[in-house]
């Protein structure tokens, strides 16, 4: 039109409805936003409840459907805002946001934080993990299998770390069940300092409570009907359930076992936690070959 019916610029913006910045540069998207678009995608596909914050932080558990690894494990330099400008394009949200809300995979709003009390001891303040060892917590969470029939997990955590120390998944679980649990942990961890549970009748069990005495860990009980004063645990539970527990048909027990005890991996070994810099809770290590110790050399 400027060309053709010899107007100015701003006359013929003005008549079509156009701001002149519209004319003066044209979009240029990056070389890689089509790879980082269905990296994101296959990433949604994947794990759909993660929202973008931790989908830029996810780390990657092998090669996509398409060849290519996840952000930023993968070598992906990108940062959140990117992440989140692209995760609400027009062209995804139109491919995903319908099936996404159809399938219940629409991740709710961020909850406020609310303020707590911390103080050296007890429960209904609650005592603050200092280092790793020094508070357990542990709870209870019930499914059922396609059977309609019910299986309990009892689920245990070092609430410094956030590690999840072991899921045991029965039919039924009693105070021995509990007691056998805690036994081949301490075993393997060593027994932490406190112990923190609800006052279910496994937990608050005599055997229980004179054994845990005897080894001097401390129980801390919460107050009844007060679940928040377990947080740690409940958060974890709320991840299980929300993460696997609500997406899988368990059509056995064992299938269940199974299923939860890789999930389990996962969330310690692979899954970006938001309380600890968006890193696992116990990431795996690898000794490299350089810093192999001298007396494995000489036995080779």
């Amino acid at each position: 039109m400027v060309d053709k019916l010899g107007v100015s610029l701003r006359r013929a913006c003005r008549v079509v409805g156009q701001h002149r910045s519209t004319q003066r540069r044209e979009k240029t998207p990056r070389h890689d936003e089509g790879a980082l678009t269905a990296a994101i995608i296959s990433l949604a596909e994947r794990f759909g409840r993660y929202g973008y914050r931790r989908s830029c932080h996810c780390c990657a558990i092998g090669p996509s459907d398409n060849g290519d690894a996840l952000l930023r494990e993968a070598g992906w330099s990108v940062s959140t805002g990117r992440v989140y400008r692209l995760d609400r394009r027009k062209s995804i949200i139109n491919r995903f946001s319908g099936q996404r809300r159809r399938e219940g995979l629409k991740v709710p709003q961020k909850q406020p934080k609310r303020g707590r009390l911390w103080l050296n001891d007890g429960s209904c303040v609650r005592l603050r993990p200092a280092q790793k060892g020094h508070v357990w917590s542990y709870d209870f969470v019930q499914d059922r299998t396609h059977d309609g029939k019910v299986f309990r997990m009892l689920c245990v955590i070092d609430e410094f770390t956030r590690e999840c120390l072991a899921i045991r998944v029965e039919r039924r679980l009693n105070s021995r069940d509990v007691l056998d649990t805690l036994g081949e942990l301490f075993l393997e961890h060593g027994p932490p300092e406190h112990i923190r549970s609800d006052n279910g009748p496994e937990f608050i069990a005599t055997a229980l409570r004179e054994w845990l005495e005897a080894l001097d860990v401390r129980t801390l009980y919460i107050e009844p009907g007060s679940p928040w004063e377990n947080g740690y645990c409940e958060s974890f539970n709320s991840k299980l359930r929300d993460e696997l527990l609500a997406r899988e048909i368990f059509y056995d027990l064992r299938e269940g076992q199974v299923l939860i005890e890789n999930w389990r991996l996962f969330y310690n070994t692979a899954r970006p936690h938001s309380s600890l810099g968006y890193k696992p809770p116990a990431p795996r290590t690898i000794l490299p070959a350089t810093f192999m110790p001298t007396y494995r050399l000489e036995a080779a």
